[in-house]
């Protein structure tokens, strides 16, 4: 029976010390010129101490005129290599892995941090105020943007990351070429799932032919984004199917996009509320059709029982770990070596609820709120502090006008 401190060995020979994932969380602690700062670096050693096995960083950008949110790091040539050495020797030295995520936002882009109009795979705006409408990629420009993301994986390497993750979900550009309501294309890149998922497999080789086979190359991919008439849980298994295919290390399963975000725990099912793993029940249908690819399933687990049993049952190899290493660094340390049974998450919701609530969609209100709590409270350990899990919520409310203005008050690009 597979149990949280074993061991996992990945197919490229990399070896997890246990099944614990610190899961990405978009840290918004780049310099001014997008470069990795020394925050990067305090914050990733409060986290390679933590005893995790693994340890996914926040969103990187593969392309720096087209950045997913303000504070995001770009890597798209050598420029940062000192800095990029730093922060992953630092997040190493506890005795973790720790794998670059990669990601282009497309559509996502922010408006605030990007330089242009966004792109996509079909102009088709995103149902969120205040995001424009994005212009269709050409073929050429497909193309490029694979080679960014081979090149960002080559200067991981070269920096001392043992792997990278793609970002495949949540709606950003991966998701958006698999899904059938942002890809309308009819040629090479779209028209039927085979077409739309073409755009992560060269993405996958792309990567592997540029890197050592050593190296790990994972995949962050949806179940489904939860839509009508988007991208579903068979079109899903198919992506699995075809990544078994090429050098893949590791995929990690999720859900959702920032239109209708299941990542966040909205709108589960009792029975899957009961299990903990918003994504578990999934995970198990792809177990067999994964093979000798390794899953991680993230989002919701809080017990530890419930993290044994998704070992024991198999349907997953990782438990992956996200806002719980936010005001708990130390998690897995925590799950290895104490009896504490489970780990406890603060709940952040606006005060004047029945004043707000005749003004405004109190939930969408929440929803922002909270993430830029918990961002907050990365911001407090990169400045070397303790989490604060009392922090009241109308600090961050400050908080979030005084970084992005009024508009923010919205769902926005924080959980990566």
């Amino acid at each position: 029976m597979t149990t949280l401190g074993e061991s996992l060995t990945l197919p490229c020979g990399q070896i997890l010390r246990n099944r614990t994932m610190k899961a990405a969380l978009s840290e918004a602690l780049g310099d001014r010129t997008h470069g990795p700062s020394t925050r990067l670096e305090t914050l990733y050693g409060r986290w390679g101490s933590g005893g995790f096995g693994l340890l996914i960083t926040g969103n990187v950008m593969v392309d720096r005129s087209q950045i997913a949110e303000p504070g995001n790091v770009v890597v798209d040539d050598d420029r940062d290599a000192e800095a990029l050495t730093a922060w992953a020797k630092t997040a190493k030295n506890g005795g973790a892995e720790i794998w670059m995520q990669l990601n282009h936002p497309g559509r996502q882009s922010n408006p605030i941090a990007s330089r242009g109009r966004p792109v996509a795979p079909s102009a088709i705006a995103l149902k969120i105020p205040g995001m424009a409408t994005p212009r269709e990629l050409s073929t050429a420009e497909i193309d490029e943007i694979i080679d960014k993301f081979a090149e960002t994986a080559r200067v991981a390497e070269s920096s001392g990351f043992g792997g990278v993750q793609i970002h495949a979900a949540h709606g950003y550009l991966v998701a958006q070429f698999l899904s059938p309501l942002s890809n309308q294309r009819t040629d090479e890149w779209g028209g039927d799932p085979e077409r739309r998922r073409r755009f992560l497999i060269e993405i996958v080789r792309r990567i592997r032919s540029a890197v050592a086979p050593g190296f790990a190359v994972s995949v962050k991919l949806n179940s489904a984004d939860f839509q009508r008439g988007g991208f579903s849980e068979d079109e899903s298994r198919e992506v699995v199917r075809a990544l078994t295919e090429e050098s893949v290390d590791l995929i990690e399963i999720s859900g959702g996009s920032y239109e209708s975000p299941a990542m966040m725990g909205k709108a589960q099912k009792q029975s899957t509320r009961d299990r903990e793993a918003y994504f578990l029940e999934y995970a198990e249908t792809v177990r067999a059709i994964a093979g000798d690819i390794p899953l991680a399933v993230t989002g919701g687990f809080r017990s530890r029982s419930a993290m044994v049993e998704a070992l024991a049952s198999g349907a997953c190899d990782v438990i992956g770990l996200g806002r719980p290493t936010i005001t708990i660094p130390d998690a897995a340390t925590v799950l290895l070596e104490s009896d504490r049974e489970r780990l406890t998450v603060p709940t952040v919701e606006f005060g004047a609820r029945k004043l707000l609530g005749k003004v405004a969609d109190i939930s969408m209100l929440d929803g922002a709120l909270d993430l830029q709590w918990h961002t907050d409270q990365l911001h407090r350990m990169g400045d070397g502090s303790e989490p604060d899990p009392a922090r009241p919520w109308w600090k961050t409310l400050g908080t979030i006008v005084r970084r992005n203005g009024f508009d923010a008050l919205r769902p926005t690009k924080r959980a990566a």
